[in-house]
């Protein structure tokens, strides 16, 4: 049971992972263990309530296919069962970064003063450029 948040909870049986031999360096073994994961989620055949199921299919995110399936690839560490957990993890964030709702910014207007010291500032860099003219004698 992945635990994404107090409300929600992912069943492992909605999870399906797939062992697969992991590319890049690592001596004798990479060639004959199958040490990394391929995780899917679909998110429409998921028990996931329908507000997350909507923010995680808009998101526009290179693991999210356009079926609606999650797929992660994980093959960080070496041995299957910390890649397996390292996969879950990353769907567990990627669910709860698309839930999360992010405060709004309310537009302010710069003090007077920061308004008075930005103009100073430019008037004194512009008379530094105007003291690089030629010198007349």
């Amino acid at each position: 049971m992945l635990i994404i948040s107090n409300a929600v909870q992912l069943p492992e049986a909605e999870l399906q992972w797939t062992a697969i031999r992991a590319q890049g360096a690592g001596g004798q073994n990479v060639n004959k263990v199958s040490s990394a994961i391929h995780l899917r989620f679909d998110i429409a055949a998921s028990s996931l309530p329908p507000f997350y199921k909507e923010r995680l299919l808009a998101l526009r995110d290179a693991r999210i296919t356009a079926e609606g399936v999650v797929v992660i690839k994980a093959q960080r560490y070496r041995t299957q069962e910390q890649n397996l957990a390292d996969a879950q993890e990353r769907l567990i964030e990627l669910i709860r970064s698309a839930v999360r709702v992010e405060k709004s910014r309310r537009p302010t207007r710069p003090t007077r003063g920061s308004q008075e010291r930005r103009l100073q500032g430019k008037t004194k860099r512009g008379a530094i450029k105007a003291g690089r003219g030629r010198v007349d004698f």
